[in-house]
This record gives structure tokens, C-alpha cells and sequence, in this order.
């Protein structure tokens, strides 16, 4: 069966929107995605007919809640393919997950101990990390990039950047700005080998390509859900259950106990110990459906087609003068954002004027630095603009970017 984009973009009500006269060409969704009627329905269900608090309820609604509750833990866990449900905890997004990480892993680290990232990372997966350094006395190394766009692991492998002395590695899967697939299982192995933990931000694969956690290599995954047509205000953090058996808790309050008194307290086992307080509930029965309708049209055929609508705006994109895609510019191994810069004549055009100029023709794309200024300062840049792609991105929308790109550079030469 073939993929059907129009098919699956009438799932999307917003997607029929214009902006002005023009239809609207939503090429954001790394940053976030668009939301299926499904997923709105069912959190629209929750709050009209099964809403309250969950756990010790023992009336009617407040059973249904826990199930419901528990249900999109189920729906998560079937995704990604974990062992059992208790290994998903709920986080509010991938940023909090990725800061439990930095808290509840570096407890015992002190001075003469690494931790390694990467140059490529969001600053959600580089700041926890420096602020743990700063805690702990532990250093703060990483991966540089190549030119295009990937990880420079011989770099990497001549200056011992993995070694001994490594206690964690915490990296991308694929790149926000680069769209770079990293080789995380070989970096997972590179980490074993010396006892680290491997720590994987999954927020820009998860939603794109087929995902078994039991396979993958990494310890510890945190991805997002409002990037997988999922709500905003929930996100992920799956790790091996003997691990996060292991692990301390991250914040205290109610849920996250098993005996409290006044001298001490004691604490669930996982996932409740990581989930103090009332828990996004109506977003967690949001994301189990976004789980379930993804899961439905396969995730196999979004990866094809996210690889086949990247390639068509690699090529639209490469045909214009003046424009400089950051990272590889070819679809292998590379998933759907494409960050770049543009001349037009003698002036570079600022992302924000480009940004605003795309709006203005219905275009909706990102101007900045993606929350990776890092990167951008490797690559000699300031910031730039990126167009991303989802399972709902049609080639006319490709076409719409170039022409406005085309117009913007004919406006500003």
C-alpha cells in the first residue's frame, strides 16, 4: 500500500488552513508537530467524561483516570518496544528527562571523571550536563563534527575521547539542525567498553523512524511527545529497569513514596519514584493515542516517506543560488530538518527576515538557532533558517519553500 499524504493530512484539520491568500506550508514540525483529530479527541474524552486525579481514587472516575493514565504508558511502551511498561516515565518534555538523567546519574562523579556529548547537541542535552560538571568537579568533553555535518569520530578515536576515565556519554540520535543520524548503537558500544552509561536524546528520531529501545544500544532514552503528534507538556524517559532501579529520586513529593515520616522516607519503585506529584494524565492518554495512530500508519512508511520528501527538498533547495545547507545534503542517514543559509547578491539575508518574508507567502519555518548555538558558532554562523518535515509534508509544500525563497532573494538583491 502506498503512502497517501493527503490522506493522512486530512487527519489534520489546521493543515487546511491559509495564511493570507495562501495555503498554509507547515515546515516546522521539528520543532513541533501538527495533531491529529484522534489525538485531540481523545483528550477532549478524558476531560468530558473520565476526568480526575489518579492512583488512590477509589471512586468510579478516579479508576478510570488510573487506567487511562497506565493505558498511555502501555501505548508508549508498546512503541518503542521497551520490556515492560514500568521502564516509561513521564516527564513534562525531553528536557526535564535529560536534566533527571544529569541529577540522579552523576551523584557519585567527582574530579578526574568525563562526561562526553557532542558539539551537535540542543542545549537541552549540554547545559543539565555542565551544570552537573560544575556540581560534581567531573569534566565536560564532546564530539566535534566534520564539515558535513557528522560526527568526527576519528577525530574522536585520536584524541581518546572515550576512555577510561568516562563515566557517561550522553548524545543525539539525529540532529535538530543537521539532521544527522548518528551511529548511536556503535557509540553505545564504545561506551560499554569502558563502563559508561549511554544516555540517547531520542526527540528528533523517535518520531521518525522505527524505534526498539531493546536493540538500540542506549541506556537511558528521552524523547518528547509533542513532536510525535502527541500534546505539549509530556515527555519521555525510558531506561533499562535495573537501571532506573538504581537510580535516586529526581524530585520529592507525593506518588514518588512508599513510607514517609518524619525522620526519613522511603520510595516507590520505578516509574512512580520519578513521577512526584500529579502526573500530565490527560496528555499521557494524548500521547497513547499519538502512539497508537502513528503505530497505525506504520513507522516504517513515515521513515520512507520522510527520506523521499527530504531528498525532494534537498534537490529544490541545492537549485537555488546563494544557499548553503548546513549539514549532509544528501538523504542518507539524515532525517527531515534542513537547516541553511542564503546570499542574495552581496547580502546575507538575516533568518528572521527570511522567516517573516516565508510567512507572508504561508510558509511556516524557523529562524535562529535552533537552541543549538554551539553548532552554529562551528559552522562560522550566527543562526539559520531550517524547514522541517513530517509525515503530512506534500511535495507542493517543498515547491511553495522554494518559490518564496526565490522571492525573498530576489527582494533583498
Amino acid at each position: 500500500m502506498g503512502f497517501d499524504v493527503d490522506f493522512i493530512r486530512n487527519d489534520f484539520p489546521i493543515l487546511q488552513r491559509t495564511v493570507g491568500s495562501y495555503p498554509l506550508a507547515y515546515l516546522d514540525s521539528a520543532n513541533t508537530s501538527q495533531k491529529p483529530s484522534a489525538v485531540v479527541e481523545a483528550i477532549e474524552d478524558h476531560y468530558l467524561n473520565h476526568n480526575a486525579n489518579v492512583a488512590r481514587a477509589m471512586h468510579t472516575l478516579g479508576a478510570e483516570a488510573t487506567a487511562a493514565y497506565e493505558g498511555g504508558r502501555e501505548a508508549v511502551a508498546r512503541f518503542i518496544g521497551a520490556a515492560q511498561p514500568a521502564e516509561v516515565i513521564f516527564t513534562k518534555n525531553a528536557s526535564e528527562a535529560l536534566n533527571l538523567c544529569a541529577h540522579t546519574l552523576t551523584g557519585g562523579l567527582g574530579e578526574g571523571d568525563e562526561i562526553v556529548v557532542s558539539v551537535m547537541e540542543h542545549h537541552s542535552n549540554i547545559v543539565p550536563w555542565q551544570l552537573a560538571c560544575e556540581r560534581t568537579g567531573a569534566t565536560l568533553r564532546w564530539f566535534d563534527v566534520t564539515e558535513d555535518g557528522r560526527l568526527d569520530l576519528a577525530k574522536a578515536e585520536a584524541e581518546g575521547l572515550i576512555n577510561e576515565r568516562t563515566k557517561i556519554v550522553s548524545v543525539t540520535w539525529v540532529s535538530n539542525v543537521l539532521g544527522t543520524v548518528n551511529p548511536v548503537t556503535e557509540l553505545a558500544a564504545l561506551a560499554h567498553r569502558v563502563g559508561a552509561t549511554m544516555v540517547l536524546d531520542a526527540s528528533q528520531a523517535v518520531p521518525q523512524l522505527p524505534t526498539d529501545v531493546t536493540t538500540l544500544g542506549a541506556d537511558l532514552v528521552a524523547f518528547t511527545g509533542h513532536k510525535m503528534v502527541g500534546p505539549t507538556g509530556i515527555g519521555v524517559l525510558w531506561g533499562r529497569y535495573d537501571l532506573l532501579a538504581e537510580l535516586p529520586p529526581f524530585l520529592g513529593g507525593g506518588e514518588m513514596i512508599e513510607i514517609v515520616r518524619m525522620t526519613g522516607s522511603t520510595f516507590a519503585a520505578p516509574p512512580h519514584r520519578f513521577e512526584a506529584g500529579t502526573p500530565p494524565i490527560a496528555q499521557a492518554v494524548g500521547l497513547g493515542a499519538a502512539a497508537g495512530y502513528l503505530q497505525a500508519v506504520g513507522m516504517e512508511r513515515v521513515a520512507a516517506h520522510e527520506q523521499e520528501i527530504t531528498r525532494y527538498a534537498l534537490e529544490g533547495l541545492q537549485s537555488i543560488d546563494g544557499l548553503r545547507i548546513l549539514g549532509p545534503t544528501e538523504p542518507v542517514d539524515r532525517g527531515g530538518a534542513v537547516s541553511f543559509t542564503l546570499r542574495a547578491g552581496s547580502t546575507d539575508v538575516h533568518p528572521h527576515d527570511i522567516a517573516q518574508f516565508l510567512d507572508a507567502r504561508g510558509v511556516a519555518v524557523r529562524g535562529g538557532h535552533h537552541c543549538a548555538r554551539p553548532l552554529h558558532e562551528r559552522f562560522g554562523i550566527q543562526s539559520s533558517t531550517r524547514a522541517s518535515f513530517y509525515l503530512y509534508t506534500a511535495k507542493r509544500e517543498i515547491d511553495q519553500l522554494v518559490d518564496a525563497l526565490l522571492y525573498t532573494q530576489k527582494f533583498f538583491s
